[in-house]
Parts: structure tokens; C-alpha cells; sequence
């Protein structure tokens, strides 16, 4: 008898112990996320709830006819739109070389007052490539124009 309430004793330890292990490790899993998960939004929804200046995002549209400006040395001036609003965004560094006016982009970084500094800068990839999350926001706006299968 004294057995069997050992080893029954034993798994109840075993079970505690690998509860504790999970809860711990999702909490340090989650820690360690903190920063590295970058939620998307529009330059429409960055100007109707613009985000904490500390807060980490990605923003994504087109980038603006006529606003791409080269200041001095590597810093980029543009402004990226959705067709229903316009965000100023500032970046530092060697753009993409399929970066350009009208084209889609994506960038990380954060809005701070009323400019949106970037950290990175991506750019589609090819002649019809575009993220999905900046096909869905020109969308809502009414902007986006399939490509045409056939060029």
C-alpha cells in the first residue's frame, strides 16, 4: 500500500513540476517577444490612432508621387500613403534598390511626432509583388488596381 501512494505521490511532483516548467518558459518566451512582434498598420490608421512614440510598428502603402526627397548624407525623406492618408516618414540608411516613387514599401520603425522614423525599409521584390498587408489597406481605400495577368 505504502507503495502505491509513493509512486502516486511521485507523478503528482512529476506533473507539478512540468506545469511550473511551461508557465515559466511561455513567460520568458513571451519576454523575449516583446520587441520582436511589430504589428501592421495603415498610414489611415497611424492618423486615426497614431500609436506611442515608443511603440515598435510597421507601416505599409504606397510610396508618395513627387515626396521622395535625398537630404544629406543617407537620410530619405518620403511620405507613404494608402490613398486615404498620407504619413511623413524618415530613414536613415541605404534604401532598396527596387525603391521607388509609386511603388509598395513597408517599413518598420515608430511615429514620432507626426513622422513616422524608420529603422528598415523593404520594397516589393518584383513587377507585381506586393504584401498582403498593404494590398488589404490600399483596398479598404479604394486604390488598389489589380496587375494584369497577362504582362
Amino acid at each position: 500500500m505504502a507503495l502505491k501512494s509513493l509512486k502516486k505521490q511521485r507523478r503528482i511532483q512529476v506533473v507539478a513540476l512540468l506545469a511550473v516548467a511551461l508557465v515559466i518558459s511561455t513567460a520568458l518566451i513571451g519576454y523575449a517577444m516583446r520587441d520582436g512582434i511589430n504589428f501592421f498598420r495603415s498610414p489611415t490608421e497611424v492618423i486615426a490612432a497614431p500609436p506611442q512614440p515608443h511603440e515598435t510598428f510597421r507601416i505599409g502603402g504606397l510610396v508618395e508621387a513627387g515626396s521622395l526627397v535625398r537630404g544629406e548624407g543617407e537620410v530619405i525623406r518620403f511620405s507613404v500613403t494608402d490613398g486615404g492618408a498620407v504619413v511623413p516618414v524618415v530613414f536613415t540608411g541605404v534604401l532598396p534598390d527596387l525603391f521607388g516613387e509609386n511603388q509598395g514599401m513597408v517599413g518598420t520603425g515608430r511615429y514620432v511626432d507626426g513622422v513616422f522614423e524608420a529603422s528598415e525599409i523593404l520594397a516589393k521584390h518584383d513587377e507585381t509583388y506586393m504584401p498582403k498587408e498593404v494590398i488589404d489597406a490600399l483596398k479598404e481605400q479604394g486604390v488598389y488596381e489589380a496587375p494584369d495577368a497577362g504582362s
